[in-house]
């Protein structure tokens, strides 16, 4: 750990927010059943999802007249979480709107010019002069890759305050005119929420983790793994079923060699926050790295109570880890994967 010693900067605060309409895996299947057969039960039961909480009414998605209408409803629906959670992170933090410097901003489930930290600006009362880096492309991994930028700003900037705020709203993607494995996969496994990440710089006093140092990856020839087909209908998914092939081809030996550059073994790591992508990833996660059985729990069971919130996964789980921390000293490594193929790997310490 001597490569890490000044400069670090703190996470503040972390808050999820999420609409109000929760409902079973049954319940979403049943009002999906329209343009999917039998066998979409069998992705269903086996993607790990009990429940989740959805952006509109379950009778609204069959009337969606088509990707206007779907945008309009992310647009409000996503400022509306990104306002909650961004104020909820900063009243835990003890701070203002006005006190944040720059805000980083991730989505990949709905489009809009000015971009939502943008339209934030007025409707909370951020600083006319606040920095705004939104991102957009990242899928799963922005959750990582945003709290590893945020990490590399206040290195720069060690006494200023940023913010991270990232959204999905999945379920207004959804083709019903897709009947591929990928959309049906998609349709049984993804859910909507944000999150808000509050920093500080190592210029300032700050009682959360500590962010000491991330590392991102691209993989060779993996760009039609995952991703987006985007045309007038809106977001097509593309998901492939060699993304646990990838991790079990890559992930084990980036990570070894992240840690080895800091003198640390996976066996220093007290505390995983892996993106809850799925079973099979998550399996192969937990594989690649020998982990014990309970290493991943609490990715497991925000794939369970949530489903897979794409950018906002790994945000919720550092949210679940911070309700109950772990003890001083101790270390925590962020894990997440996108298109790209990418992954992003994030070390902290409490």
């Amino acid at each position: 750990m001597d490569t890490i010693t000044t400069n670090i900067p703190t996470v503040a605060a972390v808050a999820v927010e999420f609409p109000p309409h929760r409902h079973s895996q049954g319940e979403v299947m049943a009002a999906l059943s329209d343009f999917a057969g039998p066998e979409f039960a069998r992705f269903a039961a086996n993607s790990g999802v009990a429940t989740r909480q959805l952006a509109l009414p379950l009778s609204r998605y069959p009337k969606l007249s088509g990707f206007t209408e779907a945008n309009d409803a992310y647009l409000e629906v996503a400022l509306d979480l990104s306002e909650r959670a961004l104020q909820s992170a900063l009243d835990r933090a003890g701070l203002a709107p006005a006190d944040v410097d720059v805000v980083f901003s991730t989505t990949v489930t709905g489009l809009a010019v000015p971009s939502l930290e943008g339209r934030l600006v007025s409707r909370m009362g951020l600083r006319a002069d606040v920095k705004r880096i939104p991102m957009f492309g990242l899928g799963c991994v922005a959750g990582a890759a945003g709290l590893a930028r945020v990490h590399d700003y206040l290195r720069a900037f060690p006494d200023q305050v940023a913010a991270l705020i990232a959204v999905e709203l999945c379920s207004l993607t959804i083709q019903r005119q897709d009947l591929s494995i990928g959309n049906l996969v998609a349709s049984s496994l993804f859910g909507d929420g944000a999150a808000a990440v509050v920093a500080t710089g190592a210029g300032r006093v700050g009682s959360g983790p500590k962010v000491l140092a991330t590392r991102s990856r691209t993989y060779p020839d993996t760009e039609e793994i995952l991703g987006w087909d985007i045309g007038s209908q809106g977001f097509s998914i593309v998901l492939s079923v060699e993304i646990a092939t990838v991790v079990e081809k890559y992930l084990g030996d980036d990570v070894r060699d992240f840690l080895a550059d800091h003198a640390l073994v996976t066996d220093d790591i007290a505390t995983w926050i892996v993106h809850a992508a799925g079973p099979k990833v998550i399996d192969a996660v937990e594989g690649v790295l020998d982990l014990p059985p309970d290493a991943l729990e609490r990715t497991r069971n925000s794939l369970r109570d949530h489903g897979n919130l794409s950018s906002v996964s790994v945000l919720d789980i550092l949210h679940d880890t911070e309700t109950h921390p772990p003890k001083p000293g101790s270390l925590g490594l962020m894990i997440a994967m996108g298109p790209g193929f990418s992954a992003e790997l994030v070390l902290l310490s409490w």
